[in-house]
């Protein structure tokens, strides 16, 4: 069991993202140590000089196979420990029958489903093997109330909330966490390859600040071990769905 007193760690993918920069942030403003991941080196220098605690990033994309292994080496090379996985990464592709593109979409599972699962697996066996840690996966708040055109991304995202359920049940009566987190549309100023936020097109207008959802995270690893945690920030125009 670890000690209160003992800088903890975490890890955070996605990590120069509007949910992620706030979670790292938050993290560590609250005096965790980080390893921060996302695709684009530029952006994690960028965030890594915003932070006063200690902190390694590492580039790269949650396709490769190996990245979660290598992410969890980072951690425990580094800093000794990890305590915590913000598995948080994912991609949206939405879009009509006829203008869908299957490539990005299949492209999208593979972060969204793939690389997820690979994360959760590779930190809870870790942390079941040292007896402690917590695994929090980011979801969304669609895929409880499935709109038209955006079906593929609800269903990866209902995918990661099946699996969160399922692995908090296996890992119940130990100190080990899992927690899933489903926000709705979040302020970001990405849009990727869309000309207009696919949030927007799917009629979700009044968006969180990042920082809000960092405050139910936080909130979630402040509980006592075993008490888990499913929290949905839910839009009211999602609920009318």
């Amino acid at each position: 069991m670890q000690e209160s007193s003992v800088q903890k760690v975490a890890v955070i993918t996605a990590a120069t993202g509007g949910i992620g920069s706030a979670i790292a942030r938050s993290f560590s403003a609250t005096g965790y140590s980080l390893v921060l991941n996302a695709p684009s080196n530029e952006k994690l220098c960028t965030l890594r000089a915003q932070l006063d605690g200690p902190c390694v990033a590492l580039a790269g994309n949650l396709r490769a196979e190996s990245m979660p292994q290598v992410l969890l080496d980072a951690a425990l090379e580094n800093f000794g420990r990890c305590d915590v996985c913000f598995n948080n990464s994912g991609l949206l592709e939405a879009g009509s029958i006829e203008a869908l593109d299957i490539e990005r979409v299949c492209n999208m599972v593979r972060v969204n489903v793939e690389g997820t699962f690979r994360m959760a697996y590779t930190f809870l066996q870790h942390f079941a093997g040292q007896g402690f840690g917590h695994l929090v996966n980011t979801s969304f708040a669609l895929s409880q109330r499935v709109q038209p055109a955006a079906g593929a991304y609800a269903a990866t995202k209902y995918a990661v909330e099946a699996l969160s359920e399922a692995l908090r049940m296996e890992l119940s009566g130990t100190d080990v966490s899992v927690s899933c987190v489903e926000p709705g549309r979040v302020r970001t100023s990405r849009r990727g390859h869309w000309e207009e936020a696919p949030a927007d097109l799917m009629g979700i207008r009044d968006p969180y600040e990042p920082e809000s959802v960092a405050r139910m995270v936080l909130f979630m690893l402040e509980q006592p071990a075993r008490a888990t945690l499913h929290l949905i920030a839910e839009h009211p125009e999602l609920a009318s769905v």
